[in-house]
């Protein structure tokens, strides 16, 4: 697979052109969006990874196999920023969100020790009130104990969905999500 980075953007007027369709990357801050992505391409340090949250501050773009792109999207959450920043970061990310015609899916990613926060409840009911296609992840499985893990499914499951489990340790749920992703791609 043939993954590259392609561009940060704080700005829509920067985003890429070329109409590809997007599979888009959102959560709290720290909750593995960076890690998911590299798994799923394969590739370690394609997007960046960081311990401290906050670090993805624009909206970054990933050329996958030069036919669809990535998109890693600012966390949400705890991140250490002046609220002023942290309102940007929402200005822009719902400006993506509604108005990016070439978004396909929107991967909503938790923290299976967490499972659902209110941010994340608020952001997945903007996605249907808006209707745009998502799919949620829950990741870092292999922190858990097997009957965490079911406590924890069964508690995101009680909001009418159903999550694709991911460990970017044990790759558990890197085919999922990629059937997922096709599934989405295909034109309709």
């Amino acid at each position: 697979m043939n993954a590259e980075f392609v561009l940060s953007s704080a700005s829509p007027t920067a985003f890429p052109s070329d109409r590809l369709p997007e599979v888009a990357f959102l959560g709290r801050s720290n909750v593995g969006k960076s890690s998911l992505i590299n798994a799923l391409t394969g590739q370690r340090r394609l997007a960046f990874t960081s311990n401290t949250p906050g670090r993805t501050q624009t909206i970054n773009f990933y050329r996958v196999d030069g036919h669809y792109y990535f998109v890693d999207l600012p966390g949400y959450g705890y991140a250490r920023v002046p609220q002023e920043v942290l309102l940007q970061w929402k200005k822009l990310i719902e400006h993506y969100l509604k108005k990016r015609e070439t978004l396909k899916l929107s991967c909503l990613i938790l923290d299976a020790r967490r499972g659902w926060t209110e941010k994340d409840l608020d952001l997945k009911q903007w996605l249907e009130a808006h209707g745009r296609p998502y799919q949620v992840i829950v990741t870092k499985m292999d922190k858990l104990k097997q009957s965490e893990v079911d406590r924890g499914l069964r508690a995101i499951r009680q909001e009418g969905v159903e999550p694709l489990p991911f460990s970017a340790v044990t790759g558990r749920g890197v085919r999922e999500i990629w059937q997922t992703i096709t599934t989405a791609l295909q034109p309709r």
